[in-house]
């Protein structure tokens, strides 16, 4: 009945059912107390009004219990909401283990994804049905807003860095996909469809597309075209440091600091290679490639540096297969 209603848009993934539980408490809880604060002034003003000119008040007996119960339920219902939303927020930050990866770039007036097998799409999303899905978000100009409201998903997509969001759908079927941050005078045509599949459709869908190279494999060949080979070299004698087996490991850099290497990190030492300098490398001056890779192209040079890094057993029986580690040095590091 509620299918087509605009603010309660159809329940297509895991965690729509916990977010539309919690948008129900907090407008049954707003709805209460706005009735009970104006039948409470509506009967006050009644029984209390002045009926003649001369009427003089009774003073009013201060109740110290009243003052700790007015107070009390009103902060401990607003805990049960923090709580409540703490919990699912922290449930939908980090993706599980295992999550098909994805990845997206936002621009003016579009959105730009691509499959980990090499597949392109612009303004369409495919993805199996049950699976959990991982996006790595950038803009190549100004901030966008990635939101599907029938997964209740939707996460800044913002310049100059890296932001990430999973979800993971519970329908077969074909959902809206649109910019929730106002990003020009076409703003209103960044809409695309995210499409949900039964496995097997998925695996025909993909078989049947002209991927080409892999995500992994136009990284590499990008690494080697842009030179990084002849100092990222996996045998730890080249000019910089090695980047197989380093994907979410912690780097220590010059002065002691700990830096995770994940995608920003990567990303960072591709554009600002001197930002983050690694502890035993301060002497070496890697040139920067800023306006030199595009946006999908770091995307490339990330997903080539993360395939250098050995799976872990339970993440690569997932998976399904085994991560091969090719035996070349990698860009993206910092020195």
């Amino acid at each position: 009945m509620w299918k087509d209603f605009p603010l309660l848009p159809e329940q297509a993934s895991s965690i729509a059912g916990g977010v539309d539980a919690l948008y129900a408490f907090l407008v049954s809880v707003t709805i209460f107390f706005t009735a009970l604060v104006f039948t409470g002034v509506f009967i006050l003003a009644v029984k209390y009004r002045r009926r003649h000119p001369d009427e003089v008040p009774k003073p009013l007996r201060e109740s110290f219990l009243l003052e700790l119960v007015w107070s009390g339920i009103p902060f401990g219902i607003v805990m049960v909401m923090f709580g409540w939303g703490a919990f699912i927020y922290f449930a939908h930050y980090n993706p599980p283990k295992g999550a098909m990866e994805m990845y997206v770039v936002g621009k003016q007036w579009m959105w730009k994804t691509q499959h980990p097998e090499g597949h392109r799409e612009i303004n369409e999303l495919h993805v199996p049905v049950g699976k959990a899905v991982k996006l790595t978000m950038t803009t190549e100009d100004v901030i966008h807003s990635f939101f599907i409201p029938a997964f209740r998903v939707k996460k800044d997509v913002v310049p100059g860095m890296y932001t990430t969001m999973w979800f993971q759908p519970t329908k077969v079927g074909k959902y809206h996909l649109f910019c929730a941050e106002y990003c020009g005078n076409q703003h209103s045509g960044m809409i695309g469809w995210v499409h949900v599949m039964e496995q097997a459709d998925y695996e025909a869908w993909l078989a049947g597309v002209n991927r080409g190279e892999t995500m992994a494999q136009a990284g590499e060949r990008l690494f080697t075209r842009l030179g990084c080979a002849s100092c990222h070299k996996g045998d730890n004698n080249g000019r910089c440091p090695t980047l197989e087996n380093k994907f979410g490991k912690d780097e220590l850099l010059q002065g002691g600091q700990r830096v995770r290497f994940d995608e920003s990190y990567i990303r960072e030492s591709i554009l600002k290679p001197n930002a983050k300098v690694v502890a035993g490398y301060q002497n070496q001056e890697m040139p920067t490639f800023q306006g030199q890779v595009s946006e999908d192209g770091i995307l490339q040079l990330v997903a080539y540096v993360k395939s250098l890094t050995k799976q872990q057993p339970a993440q690569t029986a997932q998976a399904g297969q085994t991560a091969a580690v090719t035996p070349v040095s990698t860009k993206g590091g910092k020195k």
